[in-house]
């Protein structure tokens, strides 16, 4: 493999840790809020609300239920509009965050309920308020649970921004693609390939660590 082809590689990896990161980061500042919504409007929750839970359950299985290369062609007007462009890595981190946002509000609404209603019904015996028992109750005994919830979003999202590559949104799915299948380089697809299975299974090591450190923490 050319010196020119190991530079594309390495610019192509920054690529997808930037769109990955950058997505995973605004993905989590929407989605946490929202499954903690879709949580908390259920019924016989704190904040039982059903209007409000059923809306907000249609708008995140309607865009989970999407697959991503059809939003990320249907949501171009979009992408122009935040960021000027529908090409590029950047221009690829708005389907992103919007196929992971709601990934994320369900991982959140699982890990939430996973715990003890005996827990919850304590807090309030003592006067907690709901954001009291969102921020000192809910989040903290659902930790772990959540880590490994947000693990499975980011790998889910290190295959998305391969399959952004075919839309010109670079990374290493783009390289993939120019190089590996239309100019007929096995080389760099096996390469590729490799780099996207180290780098999923780091990913998967950290966050069962991370989630098993909590856990024994909270015990």
């Amino acid at each position: 493999m050319s010196n020119e082809m190991i530079e594309l590689l390495i610019k192509s990896f920054w690529e997808t840790g930037y769109m990955v990161v950058a997505s995973t980061i605004l993905a989590s500042l929407i989605g946490i809020p929202l499954g903690i919504i879709l949580t908390v409007t259920r019924k016989n929750h704190i904040l039982p609300n059903a209007a409000v839970n059923s809306v907000l359950g249609v708008i995140v299985n309607a865009t989970r239920s999407t697959p991503f290369i059809i939003l990320m062609v249907a949501i171009i007007p979009l992408t122009r509009m935040l960021v000027g462009s529908s090409i590029g890595t950047t221009a690829a981190i708005v389907p992103l965050t919007i196929s992971a946002a709601p990934f994320i509000a369900r991982v959140i609404e699982s890990s939430l309920l996973e715990i003890n209603p005996g827990v919850i019904e304590a807090a309030q015996s003592m006067g907690a308020s709901p954001l009291q028992i969102i921020t000192k109750v809910l989040l903290p005994e659902s930790l772990h649970s959540i880590v490994l919830g947000i693990t499975l979003a980011v790998i889910a999202l290190i295959g998305y921004s391969a399959m952004a590559g075919v839309l010109g949104g670079g990374g290493l799915g783009d390289l993939a693609i120019r190089y590996g299948y239309q100019r007929f380089q096995p080389d760099v697809m096996i390469v590729t390939v490799v780099i996207l299975i180290l780098l999923v299974q780091a990913i998967q090591y950290l966050g069962d660590t991370l989630s098993k450190k909590l856990n024994k923490n909270k015990l």
